[in-house]
């Protein structure tokens, strides 16, 4: 791990605080000397070389490595303030000093470039696993709604007078689900790339939640055709000032996760108030909720339940990120009474004049 990131610093930066750093630690020897000799200096001073090793790049460690030496020289070993020996004895120790301080530098530089190669190793292997489950999950997912579009026109094509107006728009209606089915996945696909790129940037406007949500069922409606959707609006709550795109498309996603993941019948409940900070939204169902042990992982960009089909594992992982963009937060849990429950924690104004909170 590259503590602080001190290797970004530029080389100046790099000179400068271990050259710093050595000077400083002189400046405690010397008040320290008679009382631990000068042989116990060496060794401060060495392990202050080794911080410099661990923390910078080698030029910059080698610098204060020599610094070192011959302010341990000139302020420390008799006779002092000279760069004079006296004795063979003190003559060789500066001199394995030097060699030990050299030594220390160019190994610990070694052993971060070695940990640094390893690690790009291992992100290259997790980059790879990634998207090999990327690819595996949209050879399905978009492989499907596919195959649906091109047998639907076929069909009609080949078939065109011999199908019924009803046959025919069973196909059309077959077709249009497909498209959507395509088209949200791509959506996810680019939300993600904006989101890797760091281009997300909310724009934050007056919005009416009520209006935001419903907008949301009426998307999810088709898909909720054995699902109960339920939604009270809360009389007198505020506008908003959020990104109200970004909240549609994260609604969405856990409405959609939910209505894909729960079983026939289910009731999936949204409630939208206000806090001190701003706007709660929670979005809750009577299904089977989720594995505990599985909880903190329904984030994750690409990760799947066990023993689930379908999906690419974006939805969650961009329901989190579009939320942290607006400086939010997302959790999860298991209701006692069974099923799981989203909570929406997202800093706003409102357009209240007053600060009481209603709900």
């Amino acid at each position: 791990m590259d503590f602080l990131r001190t290797r970004n610093y530029n080389r100046e930066k790099q000179y400068t605080i271990s050259l710093l750093l050595i000077v400083c630690t002189s400046i405690l020897c010397f008040f320290l000397v008679n009382f631990i000799g000068y042989g116990a200096v060496a060794l401060i001073l060495l392990m202050a070389v080794s911080l410099n090793a661990i923390f910078f790049d080698i030029f910059p460690v080698m610098v204060s490595a020599l610094l070192s030496a011959l302010i341990w020289n000139f302020f420390f070993i008799p006779p002092t303030m000279t760069f004079h020996i006296d004795t063979p004895e003190d003559g060789l120790m500066f001199l394995m000093y030097f060699v030990i301080a050299s030594i220390n530098a160019v190994l610990t530089f070694k052993i971060r470039e070695f940990e640094k190669k390893q690690r790009d190793e291992e992100e290259r292997i997790k980059s790879i696993a990634l998207y090999n489950t990327l690819l595996n999950s949209l050879s399905h997912e978009l492989r499907t709604p596919i195959a649906t579009i091109i047998g639907a026109v076929d069909t009609i094509k080949e078939n065109s007078s011999r199908l019924s107006e009803e046959n025919k728009n069973e196909l059309y209606s077959e077709i249009g689900i497909a498209g959507l089915r395509l088209n949200r996945q791509v959506e996810n696909l680019l939300s993600m790339s904006r989101l890797e790129a760091g281009f997300i940037k909310p724009k934050k406007d007056w919005c009416d939640i009520n209006e935001i949500i419903f907008s949301v069922i009426r998307r999810n409606q088709e898909d909720a055709a054995d699902h109960k959707l339920v939604f009270e609006p809360k009389e007198g709550l505020p506008l908003f000032k959020l990104d109200g795109g970004l909240l549609e498309q994260v609604l969405h996603n856990i409405l959609h996760n939910g209505l894909q993941h729960t079983p026939k019948n289910s009731i999936l409940t949204i409630r939208a108030s206000r806090s001190k900070e701003g706007c709660i939204i929670m979005i809750s169902d009577n299904g089977n909720g989720f594995p505990k042990n599985e909880l903190d992982s329904v984030f994750l960009k690409f990760y799947r339940l066990e023993h689930t089909t379908g999906g690419t594992g974006l939805g969650l992982s961009i329901v989190k990120g579009f939320i942290e963009a607006m400086d939010g937060k997302v959790t999860l849990e298991n209701r006692k009474k069974g099923g799981a429950l989203f909570t929406l924690s997202i800093p706003s104004e409102t357009s209240l004049i007053n600060t009481n909170v209603n709900g």
